[in-house]
C-alpha cells in the first residue's frame, strides 16, 4: 500500500496537486475516500464490540449522519466551490478575518492530532499481537508507514489509496464474517436464536425511542445529535472538505457526499452483525477470561481463529482501515497549517513546508497513540467525544458567519471561547452522551456570539 501510494503521487509538483489533487478526482474515488477516511480501526474493531455487549442501537446514529450530509451538500458545498479554496476555514476569513480563521484552524489541528492518535493506538493493537512486538514499536511502525506515502503524494495519493483500502478492508471483513459464521454451531440461525433469547434484551433490536440525554444509542440522540455532528464533521471539518475540493465539480462532490451516508449506514450494519455473531460464537465457546474491553473481542477472534493464509488478508484489511484515516488527517492538518495559520504565498515553499509538516504531525500522532495505552474507557467513546467536543464549536462559528446581519470578529471569538469553556465543563462535569456534544457546542457558540454582537455592537468595532 505504501509503494502504491508513492507511485500514484509521484507526479506531485505543486501545492495545488499536493493539497487538492489538481481538483481532478472522480466522484466515485471521492466517495470511497470519504467512507474509508471515517472507517478507521474504530469501525473495524470497536463497532462489533458495541453489538457484542449491547444490541444494534448504534444504527440510529447513521440515520442522523445521512440527514446531516444532505444538508451539507445543499447549503455548504456551494460556498466552498465559490472560489479556488484550499480549506474550509478560508470561508471564515471572508466573514471575520484571519484571527477567527486561525483560531478555528488551530482547534481543528488539535482535534485531529488527538483523535487520530487514538485511532493509531487501536490499529496497533492487532499488529502487537501478530508480530509479538512491543506496543510502542507497533504504533511507530504503523505511523511511519502512513507518513511515507502521504509525504510523497499528498491528497492524490491519499484518495487513491483510500479507494484501494476501502475494497481491501470490506473484503477482509467479509471473509472474517464468513469464517465466523462457519465456526458457529448452527450458523446464522443460531446467531438469531441466541440474540433473541439474551436475558438482558433482544440483541437484534435497533430502535430505542426513550428520550434520555445520558443515553448514547437512542433514536433522538442519533437523529438530532448525529445529524448535527455530521453537519460538523462533513461540513466544516477540513478532513472531509478537502475531498470535496479535490472533486472535478460541485455536482460530483455532492453526489459522493450524499451516497457516502447510505454506504456508511450499510457498512455499520454489517460490522454490527459481526459483533452479534461474535456474541453467539463466544456464547458457545466461552473465552478463558472475559474481555477487559469490547474493542478487543473481534481482534482476539481474528488472531486466534483465522487460518494462516486468510489471516494476512484480514490483517491487511485492518491496517488499511487504520492507514486511510491517518493519511487523510496528516495531509489535511498540513494543508490547514500552510494555508490558514502560516499563510505561505510562494508555491514551492508551500509544497516543501506542507510535506515536512506532514512528517511533524505524523510524529505528534505517534506520541498521542503511545499515550493512548493509558485510556481505561472504550476508545470509540473517547475519539467520538473529542470529535463532537470541538466540531460543534467550529460549526457554531460557521453559523455566525452565515447568519443574516454581520457578526463581528470579537463576537465570533467570544462565542468560540465560551463554547470551549462550556463544553469542557459538560465533558468533565456531566454525563451528557457524546452524540449531543456537537449540538450543544454549536448552540452555545452561536448564541453567545450573537448576543455579544447585539449587546456590544461589535460588528462596528471589529
Amino acid at each position: 500500500m505504501v509503494v502504491f501510494g508513492m507511485w500514484v503521487g509521484r507526479g506531485t509538483r505543486s501545492s495545488a496537486e499536493f493539497m487538492v489533487g489538481g481538483r481532478s478526482m472522480p466522484w466515485w474515488a471521492v466517495l470511497c475516500s470519504i467512507v474509508a477516511t471515517e472507517t478507521s480501526t474504530i469501525t473495524f474493531l470497536s463497532v462489533p464490540g458495541v453489538a457484542y455487549t449491547g444490541d444494534l442501537g448504534f444504527l440510529q446514529l447513521p440515520l442522523g449522519y445521512i440527514l446531516g450530509r444532505w444538508i451539507v451538500a445543499s447549503k455548504l458545498l456551494p460556498r466552498y466551490f465559490a472560489g479556488e479554496l484550499f480549506t474550509a476555514y478560508e470561508v471564515l476569513d471572508r466573514h471575520f478575518g484571519s484571527v477567527v480563521k486561525r483560531a478555528a484552524s488551530l482547534l481543528f489541528i488539535i482535534t485531529r492530532t488527538l483523535g487520530d492518535g487514538f485511532r493509531l493506538f487501536l490499529g496497533a493493537i492487532v499488529l502487537q499481537h501478530v508480530a509479538g512486538i512491543d506496543m510502542n514499536m507497533a504504533i511507530i511502525t504503523l505511523g511511519v508507514a502512513t507518513i511515507v506515502y502521504t509525504f510523497v503524494g499528498g491528497i492524490r495519493a491519499v484518495i487513491w489509496t483510500d479507494f484501494i483500502q476501502f475494497v481491501v478492508y470490506m473484503l477482509g471483513a467479509a471473509i472474517a464474517f464468513g469464517i465466523l459464521l462457519d465456526s458457529i454451531d448452527g450458523g446464522w440461525g443460531a446467531v438469531t436464536e441466541l440474540a433473541h433469547a439474551e436475558p438482558t434484551g433482544d440483541k437484534l433490536r435497533v430502535f430505542h425511542f426513550d428520550f434520555n440525554l445520558t443515553g448514547t444509542y437512542l433514536f433522538w440522540a442519533g437523529l438530532i445529535g448525529g445529524g448535527v455532528l455530521a453537519i460538523g464533521t462533513h461540513g466544516v471539518d477540513q478532513l472531509m472538505v478537502q475531498r470535496y475540493l479535490s472533486a472535478r465539480s460541485q455536482g460530483e462532490a455532492a453526489l459522493a457526499l450524499r451516497l457516502s451516508g447510505i454506504v456508511v449506514l450499510l457498512q455499520f450494519a454489517f460490522f454490527l452483525l459481526i459483533g452479534t455473531a461474535l456474541f453467539a460464537y463466544y456464547s458457545q465457546n466461552p473465552p478463558a477470561e472475559s474481555f477487559a474491553k469490547s474493542d478487543r473481542v473481534f481482534a482476539t477472534f481474528i488472531i486466534d481463529k483465522m487460518p494462516v493464509g486468510v489471516l494476512g488478508i484480514v490483517l491487511g484489511a485492518l491496517f488499511s482501515a487504520a492507514m486511510s484515516t491517518l493519511s487523510s488527517s496528516l495531509n489535511s492538518s498540513a494543508t490547514v497549517m500552510v494555508n490558514d495559520i502560516l499563510s505561505i504565498n510562494s508555491d514551492s515553499s508551500r509544497l516543501r513546508l506542507a510535506k515536512w509538516l506532514t512528517v511533524a504531525f505524523g510524529i505528534a500522532q505517534i506520541v498521542v497513540g503511545i499515550s493512548g495505552q493509558l485510556l481505561d474507557s472504550s476508545v470509540i467513546g473517547s475519539v467520538l467525544a473529542i470529535q463532537g467536543f470541538t466540531t460543534g464549536i467550529i460549526l457554531g462559528v460557521f453559523a455566525l458567519g452565515l447568519a443574516k446581519g454581520k457578526v463581528g470578529t470579537n463576537s465570533a471569538l467570544v462565542g468560540l471561547v465560551v463554547g470551549l469553556i462550556v463544553m469542557s465543563a459538560i465533558k468533565f462535569g456531566t454525563s451528557l452522551a457524546w452524540p449531543w456534544f456537537a449540538l450543544v457546542g454549536s448552540t452555545v457558540t452561536f448564541c453567545t456570539g450573537w448576543m455579544h454582537n447585539k449587546l456590544f455592537n461589535s460588528a462596528k468595532g471589529s
